[in-house]
This record gives structure tokens, C-alpha cells and sequence, in this order.
């Protein structure tokens, strides 16, 4: 990218605590890896020298720059407090030595958890100005009035004013949704753009998981990994059982004795009930633990809630819970997941950016491509079918897609199940449609699409009736018959199951023969498209032509330029055999078929994507040294290479995403993570935009 003497910084700083400046500068970080190259994060101040910095590691997981924990740190409070200008000193020089290896860098400033003083906002402007960075400004609203949110922003401003720090931009987060239209006119006589953000409850929830650390408790039943749901309230339940239930709400931890069994198995008994709420946990006060018959009873449930036990009292123990405020760590996916949502949602970039005067970059990030991918699936909504209603992964990467409102979502699954599963989980689904195939009335109508369409092969009533109890199957139909635009699986199932019913029901493209895959390989400053490396073991040249042409289209339905290699293990006419000749084929069937493709092969690996090597090998092809495109020999090759990129160059793999089919269905290797189901989706979602606009130009040539 072309990139300025010195990479742009912004500093994000706050006039005290719990303003919630850590969502917007992990927003503020995600808005800018997608529009630049090497963004890096910086802290000048942490709290501790031996311990990790929570929001810092949190916020590197989404720096696009190659930076180490250590590399991105000042000094800690203790060095501050012994000498102020040596301190000072000491995060300039850190700070110049990591912002040489970024092309813009988010600078975090304290966070008031020491012992908080009137001096530490203007402590932070002379940071701000001795690292050159100018300063976004963020103040709360929560539980003050518009009147005291100016007052409180002209008495701030003026401070860093004073200390000659250049402030670009206000944030007023945590305001009442109600209030968020009257906000920036409200501060229009600040001269500078003002952003408004709601209060977001979530945010501010602390896990069961610092519940317990906070109250000194332990675990004694339940699901551990339900700990890292937030708490969203807290009841002492020191009323009657009746009255306690009337009172639940989603969420919600019940702070109770162990001895009120009454009320312990009633709480029990409602977290797993239809028609009440999942509850976060349970915590048991007073040092106690349920009498023997109670304990054997609840752990013969084989409960999922939760239960935690402590020594404390009632009121101390109310008393911790009230006062803990979550947090936001690198595994905190839904608040990350809502803090990103939130501040794209309020917080216009071009603005930031323009005052940032940030270059535009000619590469693409990893994280730039992600951005854009979910950007792009947003803006033009697509119904997205997921079979696999019963894993914690589908369902943790279905309410991270609704949150984003990258997609609307069907799940397949008995409802009562997939929807209790959801809130234990902590997570909001209700956008989500849920049908259970069995009882579905599609399902009558399905079946007899099915005989319809294997009517040649014999099928029966019967035996379709039977198929459609497969969720493959049934999501494919729905998809097949329009019910849905796309469909995802293969987290529990294998790639088979996944794509066989696409072959049977929906079928290949006009044109093409062949179902084949591609990788997207997303490396530190590009994007590559590998093809195929999932579905076709050793294709014939028809099958390697069909390949190449149906990759070169879904890296162009990407964004990205396709210039195609064929590659072999030979460059050029250098070399010949069975393998190699096969390449040279496809070549040229590829050229005759798509004479506007920039196409060449047989190329090695090296003379595709070097530049100094293909100028000696290749030195007049249009695709050496710049491909973007790759296309192997078979399987075997095309796998392993993914692999290896993927673990030596530390690329990201996107995929595999099937390419050649009439409506779009993609496969999910058993071990996806949550982030891998969010893209794939997504990358769904864009093939059916894609599908519609092609329909739509044939309906219009057809006129």
C-alpha cells in the first residue's frame, strides 16, 4: 500500500471508568483492518507487570499486524506513579519502535483501575500528543442527562485542549436507546463529529465464570462450559419457591442457601420447563451444601445449569455479585461479536478514517476480506438453511450471524430442544426459524418432489418418506424448492452426506459437469482462490478445464481479479508425461471455453505466485509471478498444499466452498470452529446473491 512517513495513529481515551471505551476501540480496530494494511493496537498503560492485560489480548486476536503481546505494551501504573516523565519517556520509545511495523495503529489509553485522579485524563493527552496521535474522545451517558453528557464533554475537551492534545471525534456511549437521535444535536457546538451509542446491557454482564471468582466460590454441578454464559441479572431468593418463580427472568443467577431445597429444585425444575426462562446459574451461599438426598437427586438430573457454592453470606455475597462488572477477554465471543456490531452499526468510517487521513491500501488483509465478505452478505439478506441444530458450534456461529445480521437463518431440529439449548448458551436465536423435519408440513410436499426427481431410479413413497427424515436431505429440498437461498452443514456429518443430496436434487449449472470446490487462502496481504483440494480425487482434463473455470468465477464473484494457473510440476514446455500433458489440456480447453479468462499452464507453484521467478521462467505470460487463481493437478496435491500454506504461512482457510451447483450448499469439515461456520455462511449467502442476479440477467435476455 502506499503508506505515509509516519503510519496514523488514534488514541482512544475516556475522563473516567466504566465509559466502555474498550467496545468502541475493538470496533474502532475492526473498521480500520478492514480498510488498511498492518494495524497494530498499543497500550500505554497497563495495570500490572505480571499479569496480562485482558482487553489488550482481546484486541491483538483482531490487530492485522504482526505484533507479540509484549510488543504493544508501555509501562504499568507503578512506573507512572515512581516517575511521570521517565514513564512517559519509556511509552514513546515503545511505542515508535512497534509503529514503524504498522501502517495505522489504535492506541487504548488507562482505564482508571488504579486509584483514579483528576490529573489521569490529562496524564493521557500528553501521551496522545507526545506519540502524535490524535484523540477520540469517549464519555458515558449512563444514568446522566443530556444536559450533564455536554456538560461533562466541554469540561473534557477543554482538558485535553489544554494539554495541546487534537481531538477528531466524540463517542457517547452507554446512552438510553431512547435518548440516542437527540445526542450529537445536542453537542453540535463541539465543532466535531459526535457519535451516539446505546447502552447494552450485555456489555456490561459479567460471565458465572467471574461470578464465581468474585463471590470465592466453587463449581458443584451443572455444565462447566455454561460458566462463560453472562449473567444478565442477579435475585437473592430468599422468598418462598412460588414467589421466586414468578420472578425469574432470562439470564438471570439466583443467589440461595444450599438448605432450601424447596427452592433449589424448583429452580431446577424451571431452567429445564418450556415456558420459563433458561437461567445463568445458581449460587449457593452460607458454606453449605444440599442434604445427601437433595444432591443425589439433582446430580441424577445430569443438569446443564450450573451451581455454585460459597462460603460467604447472603449479603456479602449479593453484595460481590452487585458490584462485578464483566469484562471483555479474548474469549468473550458475544460481547466481541456485539461490541463490532455496535460500533459498525453507529460509528461512521469514512468520517474517522478522513480524519485519520488513512491511505487506501492495494492489499487485502485477511481481516479485510472477512469485513467485506460479511459486509457484502448484509446488504443484501439471504435465508440460509442449517441442518445441524443439535451442535453448540451452529448454534454459537447462528446467533454471532443474527447478532451481525449477516443472514436470516433456518435450523433444523426439534424446536423445544434447539431453542432450550440456545438460551443456556446465552444466546438470542429468536430470530431464527426452527423446523423439525419430522413434523414439518413441507414435509408431505417434499416427498413428492423427491419420487418426482428419482422417479428413473425407482423410488417410492416409501423410501422417500424415509430419506427426508435426514436433514441433508431435507435442507437441500428446502433449498431446492426456494424455501431457502443457500444451506451449510458437515460439523457433525461427513462430506458425503453433506453434498450427495445437492448431486441428486439440485444439480450442476448450465455448462457445467462437474462439482468441484475451492479453498479461499487468505494470507497476510492477499487473498488466493486453490481449487479443487475436497471433491474431485483425480479429474480427467474436462473435469480440470470445468475446475479452473468454475474457480476463476467464484474468485471474481469475490472481488477478486482472476488470472489463472494451472499448475504442475513442470513450467512452461520444459517438461512432459502423462500428469503434465494432462495440465496442458486443460489449458487449452480452458481457453477455448473461456477465451476471456486470463488462463496459463502448466506453471509451478513458485513461477505462479513469484514474480522474480516467473520473470525467468515465464517471462511473457500474463498470469506468472501474479496469479490469483490456483488450480491442481488432483486431490492429493491440492489438499496437502492447502494444509501446509495454511500451517507454515499461517494463512487462513475459507472452505472448502463447493462451486458448480445450480443453488448453493457447503460443506463444514468436523472440526469447524465457530469463525469458520460465521464465513461459510456468509460466503453462502454472497454465491446466492450471486445465483439471483443471474437469474435475473437471463430472465431479462429471455424478454
Amino acid at each position: 500500500m502506499t503508506q505515509s512517513a509516519t503510519p496514523p495513529a488514534i488514541f482512544i481515551t475516556a475522563p473516567e471508568g466504566g465509559t466502555g471505551k474498550s467496545t468502541v476501540a475493538l470496533g474502532l480496530l475492526r473498521l480500520l483492518a478492514a480498510s488498511d494494511g498492518r494495524v497494530g493496537v498499543f497500550r500505554p498503560i497497563t495495570r500490572y507487570a505480571d499479569k496480562p492485560d485482558h482487553i489488550l489480548e482481546a484486541m491483538l486476536e483482531h490487530a492485522t499486524a504482526d505484533l507479540d503481546y509484549d510488543a504493544c505494551v508501555g509501562v504499568n501504573y507503578d512506573r507512572v506513579h515512581a516517575d511521570p516523565e521517565q514513564a512517559l519517556a519509556e511509552i514513546v520509545e515503545r511505542f515508535h519502535a512497534m509503529q514503524s511495523r504498522c501502517d495505522a495503529v489504535v492506541v487504548l489509553g488507562s482505564d482508571y483501575t488504579d486509584v483514579a485522579a483528576p490529573s489521569e485524563l490529562a496524564f493521557n493527552a500528553r501521551i496522545a500528543v507526545n506519540l502524535g496521535a490524535p484523540v477520540l474522545l469517549v464519555i458515558s451517558a449512563f444514568e446522566r442527562d443530556i444536559d450533564q453528557v455536554a456538560a461533562l464533554a466541554h469540561l473534557s475537551l477543554g482538558e485535553l485542549s489544554a494539554a495541546h492534545a487534537h481531538t477528531i471525534a466524540t463517542v457517547v456511549n452507554r446512552c438510553d436507546p431512547d435518548e440516542l437521535d437527540r445526542v450529537p444535536d445536542a453537542l453540535v457546538s463541539l465543532g466535531m463529529p459526535i457519535f451516539a451509542l446505546p447502552e447494552v446491557p450485555l456489555l456490561v454482564a459479567p460471565t458465572m465464570a467471574e461470578l464465581v471468582e468474585a463471590v470465592g466460590g466453587e463449581f458443584y454441578a451443572g455444565d462447566p462450559e455454561l460458566l462463560h454464559r453472562e449473567a444478565m441479572s442477579v435475585m437473592v431468593g430468599g422468598m418462598t419457591a412460588e414467589h421466586i418463580l414468578e420472578r425469574l427472568v432470562e439470564g438471570q443467577v439466583v443467589i440461595v442457601p444450599a438448605d432450601r431445597s424447596d427452592v433449589l429444585l424448583a429452580l431446577v425444575a424451571a431452567h429445564g420447563a418450556e415456558g420459563f426462562p433458561a437461567l445463568a446459574g445458581i449460587i449457593m451461599n452460607g458454606g453449605l451444601t444440599p442434604h445427601r438426598s437433595i444432591d443425589a437427586l439433582i446430580r441424577g438430573m445430569r443438569l446443564t445449569l450450573p451451581m455454585v457454592r460459597t462460603d460467604l453470606g447472603t449479603y456479602k455475597t449479593a453484595a460481590a455479585a452487585a458490584r462485578t462488572r464483566g469484562r471483555i477477554a479474548a474469549g468473550s465471543m458475544r460481547k466481541i461479536d456485539t461490541a463490532l456490531d455496535l460500533v459498525a452499526r453507529h460509528i461512521d468510517a469514512d468520517t474517522v478514517l478522513e480524519r485519520l487521513r488513512v491511505p487506501i491500501p492495494t492489499v487485502t488483509t485477511p481481516q479485510m476480506f472477512e469485513y467485506h465478505l460479511h459486509d457484502r452478505a448484509r446488504r443484501d439478506r439471504r435465508t440460509v438453511v442449517l441442518p445441524e441444530g443439535g451442535d453448540d458450534r451452529v448454534l454459537r456461529a447462528a446467533g454471532r450471524l443474527l447478532r451481525r445480521g449477516i443472514v436470516d437463518l433456518i435450523l433444523l431440529g426439534e424446536e423445544p430442544v434447539v431453542r432450550q439449548r440456545a438460551a443456556e448458551l446465552g444466546l438470542d436465536l429468536a430470530a431464527a426459524t426452527v423446523i423439525d423435519p419430522v413434523t414439518s408440513e413441507l414435509r408431505e410436499g417434499f416427498i413428492a418432489e423427491y419420487v418426482r426427481l428419482r422417479a428413473h431410479r425407482g423410488m417410492t413413497r416409501e423410501l422417500a418418506a424415509e430419506t427426508m427424515l435426514d436433514v441433508s436431505y431435507f435442507g437441500t429440498m428446502m433449498v431446492h424448492l426456494g424455501h431457502a437461498d443457500g444451506m451449510v452443514s458437515g460439523a457433525m456429518h461427513t462430506t458425503a452426506h453433506t453434498i450427495r443430496p445437492s448431486f441428486e436434487i439440485i444439480k450442476t449449472r448450465p455448462g457445467i459437469a462437474t462439482v468441484s470446490s475451492v479453498f479461499f487462502m487468505a494470507l497476510a496481504d492477499r487473498v488466493l482462490v486453490y481449487g479443487d483440494a475436497a471433491v474431485v480425487p483425480d479429474p480427467t482434463t474436462e473435469q480440470l478445464a470445468d475446475i479452473a473455470i468454475s474457480s476463476a468465477r467464484t474468485a471474481a464473484d469475490f472481488g477478486i481479479d482472476p488470472k489463472v494457473a494451472m499448475l504442475s510440476y513442470s513450467t512452461g514446455a520444459s517438461g512432459s508425461g502423462a500428469d503434465v500433458d494432462k495440465v496442458r489440456a486443460a489449458t487449452a480447453l480452458v481457453r477455448e471455453r473461456a477465451p476471456e479468462l486470463a488462463v496459463d499452464g502448466p506453471l509451478q507453484y513458485d513461477a505462479a505466485v513469484e514474480p522474480t521467478v516467473a520473470a525467468s521462467k515465464m517471462p511473457d505470460s500474463p498470469v506468472a509471478g501474479q496469479a490469483s487463481v490456483l488450480i491442481f493437478p488432483d486431490l492429493n496435491t491440492g489438499n496437502n498444499t492447502y494444509k501446509a500454506v495454511q500451517r507454515s504461512a499461517g494463512a487462513i482457510a475459507i472452505g472448502p466452498v463447493l462451486q458448480g451447483l445450480r443453488r448453493p450448499v457447503n460443506d463444514l469439515s468436523r472440526g469447524a470452529t465457530v469463525t469458520d461456520i460465521v464465513n461459510t455462511v456468509a460466503i453462502t449467502a454472497v454465491q446466492a446473491q450471486q445465483v439471483a442476479a443471474d437469474e435475473a440477467a437471463a430472465g431479462e435476455d429471455g424478454r
